[in-house]
């Protein structure tokens, strides 16, 4: 056991040092409060530390993935559309190098608990390694999808070979070269490893849990040469901030929308045309600037469902292979799970070297020491075991930790029957706690750096509220929580996620409640709730 030690007091402790982490650091600072991160990793960049797996890339494009400021942008340049993972440490780097904030941050610093003390109004915090720390605000930064789920396979300790989740890949890296690799889901990590393993694997086996469709990344290289990089910085200085601008505007937080018509407001010719130019441009695009009802009406997500199998099928020359990964009947509506971006993805099953599970037939019924025994009786034999197997999505990475508000109740005991917030932000019971991109918040839904600035900026101003009203004590009001839970599921319920089984409502999980996790109605909408909540001189929550 570590031996407990104090450690100096603070005004706001903040878990992780991701986007959303970094970002609170940044306009925290300037009011004069003792603020510190603590981040389980050796470095910062909170998913883009951890995601080191064969392929990992970003699937928004660079311009986008980045925060606002100039200070930061204008001296940074992408060199491909979509970075890689390696491009997402540099970028963490130089963001520290500008805004010099490892000097405020406690790396390697994993938070254990975390429990309220009513007496004095404040938060003590014990991290894994016995520190001890007192602090008046407490704010969760955690993350979308942090805490890995690895389902619960009889025999996993038996295998003789090497397995490994891919958010906990071996910083080193691992080497697959003629290997037999096994991937388990095919989820955006999934199929990333997937195209890298199929270039070097002596036998690669892929195991579908749910066809779930992909569209192609269209990757492509960019600022690589000096007359390039000129140019661009040119257009930067007029561009961008006009782009970050326009991201506030568009539900996604992104520089494009879906378009005003309708589905069947148009000509077949013509609908035909625009599910093309999407499909070309890459991206989200046929997903997200499709036609306004695409994830509404049924009919319209089937008319966009059929394009994209027609797209799929024709790539793979197996028409058995062709049906299991983009089947006449889709398990869920197009786009409400989360679509991946691939780079030849449905390609790798035309290759003599490439074999497609289909856990849906033929579920995992043991590891054994060998490889993973399937319910035909066929055991794979496998030298590397790839879990790409997910999260436990939104509230995992907050439950996980042991935290006890009012009356000693903790949070995953309150969040039992599914999270209860105020405008995704707070939850009653837990005075002076915050979280960004967590349940009942835009973040699974949202470009992730846009979400974080948001959020950042307007718990921000509520605690310079507090600090200047000399307001010791911010809870939210339970009747505030009920009414964001009822908003948040009325949303929902207007869509085709509602019929829909993804982590967005908990549903890869086991026993947890299936219900939405994430506010849909988009950024422009969330922003007006938020500024009302201020304008209102925060009305929604309790203060002392």
């Amino acid at each position: 056991m570590p031996t407990s030690t104090l450690y100096p007091e603070l005004d706001v402790l903040i878990v992780g040092a991701g986007f959303a982490g970094l970002y609170q650091l940044y306009v925290l600072r300037p009011l004069g409060l003792h603020v510190k991160i603590f981040e389980t990793a050796p470095d910062i960049g909170g998913v883009w530390y951890w995601n080191s797996y064969p392929g990992a890339r970003v699937d928004t494009p660079g311009e986008s993935y980045q925060f606002s400021l100039p200070a930061i942008w204008k001296d940074w340049l992408w060199t491909e559309a979509y970075p890689s993972s390696s491009s997402m440490h540099s970028y963490f780097h130089h963001v520290d190098k500008i805004l010099d904030l490892k000097k405020d941050i406690e790396l390697n610093t994993r938070v254990k608990s975390a429990e309220w003390n009513a007496g004095d109004k404040k938060w003590t915090i014990t991290t894994a390694d016995g520190r001890i720390v007192r602090t008046k605000y407490f704010i969760i930064c955690t993350g979308v999808n942090t805490k890995p789920h690895i389902p619960d396979y009889e025999g996993l300790d038996t295998f003789k070979g090497v397995w490994h989740h891919t958010s906990r890949w071996p910083r080193d890296g691992l080497d697959l070269e003629g290997k037999r690799i096994a991937v388990v889901g095919t989820g955006a990590s999934g199929v990333q490893v997937s195209q890298e393993a199929a270039a070097v694997a002596s036998k690669l086996t892929v195991f579908q849990r749910t066809a779930n469709p992909c569209l192609p990344m269209r990757q492509c290289r960019i600022n690589t040469c000096p007359l390039e990089r000129e140019e661009h910085n040119k257009l930067k200085e007029d561009l961008y901030p006009i782009m970050f601008r326009r991201m506030l505007q568009t539900p996604g937080g992104l520089v494009y929308m879906n378009v005003p018509e309708t589905t069947f407001s148009v000509t077949p010719e013509e609908r035909r045309l625009f599910y093309e130019k999407l499909y070309a441009q890459g991206g989200v695009a046929l997903w997200l600037w499709n036609y306004s009802d695409v994830l509404i009406d049924k009919a319209a997500n089937a008319e966009v469902y059929a394009f994209w199998r027609k797209k799929t099928q024709a790539r793979i020359k197996n028409p058995k292979v062709a049906e299991k990964v983009a089947p006449l009947v889709p398990p869920n509506a197009f786009g409400t799970k989360r679509i991946s971006l691939e780079r030849g993805y449905y390609e790798i099953f035309n290759q003599e070297n490439v074999e497609l599970v289909d856990l849906t037939e033929n579920p995992i019924v043991r590891i054994t020491e060998n490889g993973l025994l399937t319910k035909d009786g066929i055991e794979h034999a496998v030298d590397v075991l790839v879990m790409a197997t997910g999260f436990d999505s939104v509230t995992g990475s907050i439950t996980a930790i042991d935290i006890k508000g009012i009356d000693g109740v903790t949070i995953r005991e309150t969040w039992s029957k599914g999270p209860h917030t105020h405008l995704g932000v707070a939850s009653s019971k837990f005075p002076n706690m915050f979280f960004t991109t967590g349940p009942q918040s835009p973040g699974a839904l949202t470009n992730g750096p846009t979400c974080a600035e948001i959020q950042g900026d307007w718990l921000r101003d509520l605690i310079k509220y507090a600090e200047a009203k000399q307001i010791q004590y911010i809870e939210a009001r339970p009747e505030s929580e009920q009414n964001w839970r009822q908003l948040v599921a009325a949303i929902n319920s207007m869509t085709l996620f509602a019929e829909s089984k993804s982590w967005y409502n908990g549903a890869n999980i086991p026993n947890k409640p299936f219900e939405p996790l994430t506010f849909i109605g988009g950024i422009p909408m969330y922003m007006q709730k938020c500024s009302e909540e201020a304008e209102q001189d925060y009305s929604g929550f309790l203060m002392a």
